[in-house]
């Protein structure tokens, strides 16, 4: 097994719809890519309010991407296309049932010459609420040598 380590700048972009309102956040950070065979293995921290920190563990095939993130925020969505997935989202404010519909998954692979970018849209419901439609859109470039 060959396993390929390289640091990352990561840009993500979230665009969440909501009746007619759209929010949209952008994360920056650093992190490793793995690759590993047929499927790439992609870990960040995330900083939010307060510096609490969450770690992201994104798995990435051609097929399918798992997204596990954990501390002050816990849960493990999976991306399947065209399918339905459920997991619980836990956050300080109390424990959500998320149900997500993949519409599509695109990845262009990260590789030494080429920057990789992560793009999936999806719908989530909230503990059977009305559902919204969400973006996310992950940019992966290698970490400028110092």
């Amino acid at each position: 097994m060959d396993l390929q380590q390289t640091p990352v700048a990561i840009e993500l972009h979230m665009s969440i719809r909501d009746d007619g309102q759209i929010e949209r956040t952008t994360t920056n950070a650093t992190g490793t890519i793995y690759k590993k065979n047929n499927f790439d293995v992609l870990t960040f921290n995330e900083q939010l309010e307060d510096n609490v920190i969450i770690k992201n563990l994104y798995t990435i095939q051609a097929e399918k991407v798992s997204v596990k993130r954990s501390g002050a925020i816990s849960m493990h969505q999976q991306f399947h296309q065209n399918q339905i997935t459920e997991n619980v989202y836990k956050h300080p404010h109390g424990n959500f049932h998320m149900e997500t519909f993949t519409d599509q998954i695109n990845y262009e692979a990260f590789d030494q010459t080429n920057s990789g970018k992560l793009s999936i849209t999806y719908t989530v419901k909230l503990n059977g609420q009305a559902e919204r439609e969400h973006e996310l859109i992950l940019s992966i470039k290698e970490e400028n040598p110092q």
